[in-house]
């Protein structure tokens, strides 16, 4: 990429446990604890009954804070290009799959199968958003809510159109623990676009280098535990940032060998 890329962020999401939106991250970052009290899942309260019922923790991460970021935004779901992130993708469904494949292959879950592919969440997001535009799902190991980040801003500046940025990682179980980098559940979602608008709410200059700097981590200690306990916990290090009043620079890895350098500017 030459040069540097601007965007503005309209809007924020976030779920982590304790941490249930961008104003309980905002809070806790002013000094406040976690709240103890949130839900232990995200609601996902955009999905029809149905389809939240059937829907894996790593769907309804997804959508809760898409949701979230979106409303923020004041646009309208069904009109954002959206690009989804996620390193694991459904881990706990892959050890179920596995499970079954090698003892009782006949009595695989056909629901439990179509929530398997890497872009289930998307799928679930634009069924309910009633959204046709396209959409994008992205995976690079523990850099994939760097390489998220520069797809969707490198889409929203190549189309002059905002893009919904959603990032997600929840934990697995069975043997494919002992090969995944996430223990905590955490998700967070952005609304891009390449020009300012009433509803911008900090302006974003991204460029990437192949210097391989190492990736930045939050100063605050709970959200530094949560980044290394979460496949997509790098963007906590963008999201602190996002809640300071002035201007700052943060990096995040987007790639074997990429890093984004991203300086960040609140608008007041």
């Amino acid at each position: 990429m030459n040069g540097d890329l601007d965007v503005w962020v309209e809007g924020i999401g976030v779920w982590a446990p304790g941490l249930p939106n961008w104003d309980h991250l905002c809070a806790h970052l002013a000094g406040q604890p976690t709240a103890e009290d949130a839900p232990k899942r995200p609601a996902a309260g955009l999905l029809p009954p149905a389809e939240r019922r059937r829907a894996p923790d790593s769907v309804r991460l997804a959508v809760e804070t898409a949701a979230q970021a979106v409303a923020m935004s004041g646009r309208d779901a069904a009109e954002l290009p959206s690009v989804f992130a996620s390193a694991h993708g459904d881990a706990v469904i892959m050890d179920y799959m596995c499970e079954t494949l090698a003892t009782t292959p006949l009595e695989m879950s056909p629901t439990r199968f179509h929530n398997s592919v890497h872009n289930a969440a998307a799928g679930y997001w634009t069924i309910a958003t009633g959204c046709h535009r396209s959409s994008n799902a992205i995976c690079a190991g523990d850099a994939s809510f760097g390489a998220g980040l520069l797809e969707a801003t490198t889409l929203a500046a190549s189309d002059a159109e905002a893009v919904l940025l959603a990032a997600f990682d929840a934990p697995g179980q069975g043997p494919l623990v002992e090969m995944l980098s996430t223990r905590t559940p955490f998700a967070c979602a952005l609304v891009l676009s390449p020009q300012r608008t009433p509803q911008s709410r900090a302006a974003l200059r991204l460029r990437l280098h192949a210097s391989g700097h190492p990736q930045q981590p939050p100063s605050n200690a709970h959200l530094r535990r949560l980044a290394r306990e979460n496949a997509c916990g790098a963007a906590l290090t963008l999201l602190e940032a996002l809640a300071q009043p002035t201007a700052g620079s943060t990096r995040v890895a987007a790639g074997t060998g990429l890093t984004l350098h991203i300086e960040t500017d609140v608008l007041a």
